[in-house]
This record gives structure tokens, sequence and C-alpha cells, in this order.
């Protein structure tokens, strides 16, 4: 395997969107997403976003030669905070630390472009690989206000030790 990590380049935006749906049929209970809606979506925001190289938009992807095996997409949002969300790896590329790193390498360029940006995620409380996965990476959880009971989500914030 020759595993690379990089930002995606405008004319990706495709492979991002054959990823992305792939994740949404997959694991739509971790996405919070429906994949037969997403179809009917001509482009997704983020494609747009990837061919304009937003600073504060954008999709850190895994490679494997030059198949996208994995994602991760960072966005900042109005309040100066930052946000991973959609992160896949494709099941047989699992359990081999790719996710680690991917997270860590959008952590990065996030940090290179807004320096003291805290940086937040939120996670399924049945998502019990991701959650721990973010535990190892420096995620801690933290009270939501906005979360209530019935969304059994967890918010974490990245606070590297």
């Amino acid at each position: 395997m020759n595993i690379q990590y990089r930002k995606l380049l405008p004319e990706e935006s495709t492979i991002y969107r054959t990823i992305r749906l792939e994740s949404l049929k997959k694991f739509p209970e971790s996405f919070c997403a429906d994949y037969e809606e997403a179809l009917k979506t001509e482009k997704f925001r983020i494609e747009y976003d990837i061919e304009n190289q937003l600073a504060e938009r954008f999709v850190v992807g895994t490679f494997n030669e030059d198949q996208l095996i994995g994602i991760c997409t960072f966005v900042k949002d109005e309040n100066d905070k930052g946000n991973i969300y959609q992160m896949y790896v494709k099941e047989e590329y699992q359990g081999k630390n790719i996710g680690r790193h991917l997270i860590q390498k959008a952590i990065e360029e996030a940090k290179k472009e807004f320096k003291d940006i805290e940086i937040y995620l939120e996670v399924k409380n049945t998502n019990i690989k991701a959650h721990r996965l973010y535990q190892k990476i420096g995620f801690t959880e933290i009270p939501d206000e906005e979360l209530n009971e019935d969304d059994a989500s967890v918010l974490m914030k990245y606070s590297p030790v």
C-alpha cells in the first residue's frame, strides 16, 4: 500500500461525491443523511467548496495509489469554530490507523490556516469504534445544550495533550 493524505484538488470533486454517496449508503445512521435524498442532489455544497478551494471548507482525502479510500471534511463556522464532518474510510481499509492519520491531517491543515481555532465533532453514541478513535486522537466529550437527550450524539472537542 502506498497511502497518502492531502487536501482534495478542484478536479477531484467528482471522486469525493462517489465516496460520500458510498458512506451514506453503508452507514446512514452515522451521518444523519439519507442516501436516496443525496442521490437527487445535483451537486453537494462540499463539491463546490472543493472546486473553489475555500480555506474555510475543505476535504482531506486518503489515497491508496490513485484511489480515494477515505475522506474527512473541515468546516469553519460563523463563530470561528472548526468542525470535522463526514469522516469515512472504506471498510477494507478500516483498522489500519488510516482514519487516525486522516483526522490528524485535517486538524493539521486547519491549524495551518487558522492558528488557534477550536475544533469540534459529533459522534453517535452507538458508533463506539469512532468514539474510541476520536478519544485516542485527543478529542474529549463536552456538554452541549443544543443536543437533546433523544439525539444520541456526543459533542467532542479537540484538546491535544
